[in-house]
């Protein structure tokens, strides 16, 4: 999460996180980082197929024991925590990746600016080199637009994401805090527990 709101806003430490992600990005980084997200991923289905034979197991009895309760109820959480972690690095994967994009894009928009109000701010040439410079001036600035219109899609899907990902951090706060009352909740049972064996 620190990550994606370090992304959103200008800090100074945006651009040490992009250059650290672009390094990560390069050699067998990426081979890494996917093998850990297929592990990830992989445990992930491990417990919700443990949840599955919990619930067949309710299902199937009518009733479960407060130890079953528990062990679904954490099973539960860490598949959701694993799978919002999955997510999470989904969102810096692409928020990286537009953050790169678009500054490639705003690169590429002030050079043919530049090339714009050279061609604008020049001396007067002989009139077919005028007639040259402007034909090369009207797909410039066709140029200019298109990428403008894609900066402001690409500022727009930024804001989404930001949206998305304070959205998220909500819901994961929810989720500390059910695991919270779960774990006070197991505390409880388990004294009861202890009570009724003495």
């Amino acid at each position: 999460m620190a990550l994606i709101v370090i992304f959103v806003f200008k800090t100074p430490f945006r651009k040490l996180v992009i250059l650290g992600l672009d390094r990560v990005k390069r050699g067998s980084g990426p081979i890494v980082v996917k093998t850990v997200a297929a592990t990830v991923f992989v445990v992930m289905m491990s417990i919700v197929y443990n949840v599955m034979a919990i619930h067949r197991h309710w299902i199937e009895d009518g009733d479960i024991n407060p130890t079953e309760q528990i062990l679904l109820a954490k099973h539960l959480l860490e598949a959701s925590l694993m799978g919002f972690s999955l997510f999470l690095a989904f969102m810096i994967d692409k928020l990286h990746h537009y953050i790169r994009e678009l500054r490639i894009r705003r690169k590429t928009m002030e050079a043919a600016k530049k090339q714009d109000r050279v061609f604008e701010d020049g001396k007067t040439p002989v009139s077919k080199e005028i007639k040259a410079l402007k034909e090369d001036m009207t797909p410039l600035r066709a140029r200019i637009k298109q990428l403008e219109s894609e900066l402001e899609e690409k500022t727009e899907e930024a804001s989404n994401a930001e949206a998305h990902a304070l959205a998220l951090k909500k819901q994961s706060e929810g989720f500390l805090m059910e695991y919270d009352r779960l774990l006070e909740e197991n505390q409880n049972l388990r004294n009861q527990l202890q009570s009724l064996d003495r």
